[in-house]
C-alpha cells in the first residue's frame, strides 16, 4: 500500500480515508505569507458518490485506495442489474444502473469491459474506446433533405440513438466511440 503526502495530491488520485475510497475531482495549492501550504481538494466517495470540499496541510498523509480492475464479460441486463463475468473464475457480479451509467448504451453480449473494484464491491465500468453495433432502424434519406443536413438518426441493437451518414441502412454494422457516442466508421 502506497502513502501519499499531501504535496502528491493531485486531480484524478484516488485514496482511502477513513476506510472508503474517494477520487480527487479538483485540486488546488495556497501558501499563504506565513504558516504551512494548504492543499484545497474536491473529493468524491467512490462508493456513494458524494462530493466533499476539504483543506489538508503539508503534514497530512493518506493511503492509496485499495482498488483492483479486472477484465470481465458483459452476461446480459435484468430490469436495473448487470450481470457480468469473469472469464478466468467464471465469478459472476452486478452492478447496478447507476453504477453503470451511460455505458449501458453500448453493452452487447459477451462484450469484454473493465470493472474497478474497491476490495470486493464493484464501483465502476470502463468500456474499450470502440464498440461494433448493428443499426436496428435507420429511416431512408430522402435526397436533397437539407434540414437534415449530412446525416440521418439512427437506433442501434441497444436502444442508443446517434445521427450517421445518409448511407447507412438498416442492419449495417457501424463502429461507436464509447467515450464520445459518436459513429466512426462502417463495419466491413
Amino acid at each position: 500500500m502506497t502513502i501519499y503526502n499531501a504535496s502528491d495530491l493531485r486531480k484524478g488520485l484516488k485514496i482511502q480515508i477513513d476506510g472508503q475510497p474517494y477520487i480527487i475531482t479538483d485540486f488546488s495549492f495556497t501558501k499563504p505569507g506565513k504558516g504551512q501550504a494548504l492543499y484545497r481538494c474536491r473529493i468524491k466517495n467512490m462508493l456513494t458518490n458524494s462530493t466533499v470540499d476539504k483543506t489538508y496541510r503539508s503534514v497530512d498523509t493518506f493511503e492509496s485506495a485499495n482498488l483492483i480492475e479486472r477484465k470481465m464479460q458483459f452476461l446480459y441486463n435484468q430490469e436495473d442489474e448487470y450481470c457480468f463475468m469473469d472469464s478466468n473464475n467464471y465469478e459472476q457480479v452486478s452492478l447496478t444502473g447507476e453504477q453503470v451509467g451511460d455505458a449501458k448504451n453500448f453493452l452487447i453480449d459477451n462484450l469484454e469491459v473493465s470493472i474497478l473494484f474497491f476490495d470486493v464491491t464493484p464501483l465502476g465500468i470502463t468500456l474499450p474506446n470502440f464498440v461494433d453495433l448493428k443499426v436496428t432502424k435507420a429511416d431512408p434519406w430522402v435526397k436533397g433533405d437539407s434540414a437534415a443536413g449530412d446525416s440521418k438518426p439512427v437506433t442501434l441493437e441497444t436502444g442508443y440513438k446517434l445521427r450517421v451518414p445518409p448511407f447507412i441502412e438498416e442492419g449495417t454494422k457501424i463502429t461507436v466511440d464509447t467515450r464520445t457516442g459518436e459513429y466512426l466508421t462502417r463495419v466491413k
